[in-house]
């Protein structure tokens, strides 16, 4: 494979997963301030099947063309109001989060349990970064911030890691295989 055919795989994996992760945002549970989402059920499939680099230029490009108006970010919205607003940190999150995960692996094993590791990580990550944002946007306390901004991400977000970790090394194996993506990491399952 050429150069200018890996350069044209890398973007279409990426931009494939940004728009995964934009279908699965509007798969939502609301709750006053931050509502669940399928947002990072799909940040963590992301980093588990494409690793720390792509699975973290993907969410750039789900940031970016959500800051610029496409409606692709959780109940339809879009816009730089929604980055700079409560729940924007946990967007800046899935970045950070999806390069964690990736690199997690990446120096481990691409196994279910090192996944749920790694996605569990990138969920505490994720929790932390919009966290943060929340208190200081809302004007909250810590322990009003945390009540709002992580409690009740927990549990959901412990269950998500699972199916990431499940969906992610199943289908990173098969797309390996079929060579839709390339063994780029020193160590897989």
């Amino acid at each position: 494979m050429n150069e200018q055919s890996k350069k044209l795989r890398l973007t279409l994996n990426c931009a494939i997963f940004a728009a995964v992760t934009a279908i699965m945002a509007q798969v939502e549970v609301p709750l006053p301030l931050v509502p669940i989402s399928g947002q990072t059920l799909a940040v963590g499939i992301t980093a588990t099947i494409l690793g720390s680099r792509q699975g973290a230029v993907a969410m750039v490009c789900y940031a970016a063309i959500g800051t610029a108006g496409l409606p692709v970010f959780a109940g339809l919205s879009g816009g730089p109001q929604i980055l700079a607003g409560p729940t924007g940190g946990y967007i800046i999150g899935f970045i950070a989060a999806a390069f964690f995960t990736g690199l997690i692996l990446e120096k481990t094993r691409y196994t279910i349990p090192m996944a749920m590791i790694a996605n569990t990580a990138g969920m505490i990550i994720t929790l932390m970064f919009g966290t943060i944002q929340l208190k200081f946007i809302v004007d909250l306390g810590w322990k009003e911030a945390l009540a709002s901004g992580v409690y009740p991400f927990v549990f959901v977000g412990l269950i998500k890691a699972f199916l990431a970790s499940w969906i992610g090394i199943t289908v990173r194996k098969q797309l390996i295989q079929a060579s839709l993506i390339t063994e780029t990491y020193k160590k897989t399952a």
